[in-house]
């Protein structure tokens, strides 16, 4: 049984599904369980339906759905056979908050929270926030440093940055970036999904070390591909 997982959420999954299809996505979380699946064609949107218990799903299973976005008549034996390694979930209500931990090995992602709350936000952001777990899907979204839940109104931060080596402004910088997510939420415009607007990047260079985080990162990519 793979429920167990570290889930996605619901905006990750819908830029992920759009970058490996190439096609414009929205994508909704559903309970039902009659139709697992669906998409439909508007406007040259795909809108995509799926089970919540998708969100428990390994990147195989992931990936083939993306293969059935772009084309409806490929064969889907893994998403079946999850189903079916999942059907005594079907009728039960899965958990839709995550377990809070928030102390780390090094930081404390409370105290980090509190402090970019009161310092961008005049405390008015709500979400929980909490270190997200190890996986077996934990390698493949590693480059995924934070994300929002609008299901559970919860920031989960990536626990690689729990280390020593990294500076505490840039662990700073990702729960910020993830704060603005949970306050301005997903926009459209013109039928398209956009998460990161002109407005959210505008924000987002707000934040007073912005300059120093992105050196930073840029300074572990590179030292991370030549390696």
């Amino acid at each position: 049984m793979s429920l167990p997982l570290l889930p996605y959420d619901e905006i990750f999954l819908n830029n992920y599904l759009q970058k490996i299809t190439g096609k414009d996505i929205s994508l909704k979380i559903t309970d039902n369980s009659t139709t697992m699946l669906s998409l439909k064609m508007k406007k040259g949107n795909v809108h995509l339906r799926i089970h919540r218990i998708f969100l428990h799903a390994s990147n195989d299973v992931i990936l083939e759905i993306a293969n059935f976005v772009k084309n409806t008549n490929a064969k889907t034996p893994l998403i079946r056979d999850f189903i079916k390694q999942n059907i005594n979930y079907l009728n039960k209500k899965l958990p839709k908050k995550l377990s809070i931990k928030t102390q780390g090995e090094y930081y404390n992602l409370g105290d980090i929270y509190e402090k970019v709350n009161n310092e961008y936000f005049n405390g008015r952001i709500t979400a929980s926030i909490t270190w997200g777990a190890k996986s077996p899907r934990y390698a493949v979204r590693k480059r995924t440093l934070g994300s929002y839940s609008s299901h559970t109104n919860t920031i989960r931060i990536n626990p690689i940055l729990d280390k020593k080596s990294v500076p505490r402004y840039f662990i700073e910088f990702i729960v910020y970036h993830e704060m603005l997510h949970a306050d301005m939420g997903v926009k459209t415009k013109n039928g398209r999904r956009s998460v990161h607007s002109r407005e959210f990047r505008r924000r987002e260079k707000l934040f007073v070390n912005y300059e120093k985080a992105i050196t930073w990162e840029k300074g572990k990519r590179r030292t991370a591909n030549n390696g």
